[in-house]
């Protein structure tokens, strides 16, 4: 997909959202809509509420889910070989 227009560059590849206490049916599911919509091909969902860390990926009907990561746990990428994130340290601070 070409992302670059006369304005910049358009849409990422990769989005991580924070849920947040006031509305987490908007970061759960409807920027979840929006995203898969906008074509964003992996969105991270960082869940303090249950200390998580959920990877979903871009498939033809929307998004499959690659992994819910917990305490003890190491998110992964599907798009970005290598990107891990410690979900322990990711809740630590």
């Amino acid at each position: 997909m070409d992302r670059e227009t006369e304005q910049g560059f358009i849409g990422a590849d990769l989005v991580v959202e924070v849920v947040s206490p006031d509305d987490p049916q908007r970061d759960l599911v409807t920027k979840r809509r929006e995203y898969a919509e906008a074509g964003i091909a992996e969105y991270w969902i960082v869940n303090p509420l249950t200390e998580t860390i959920t990877v979903l990926r871009l498939e033809q009907d929307g998004y499959t889910e690659h992994g819910t990561f917990g305490q003890g746990e190491v998110a992964t990428s599907v798009l970005l070989a290598g990107l891990t994130v410690d979900v322990r340290a990711t809740f630590a601070a």
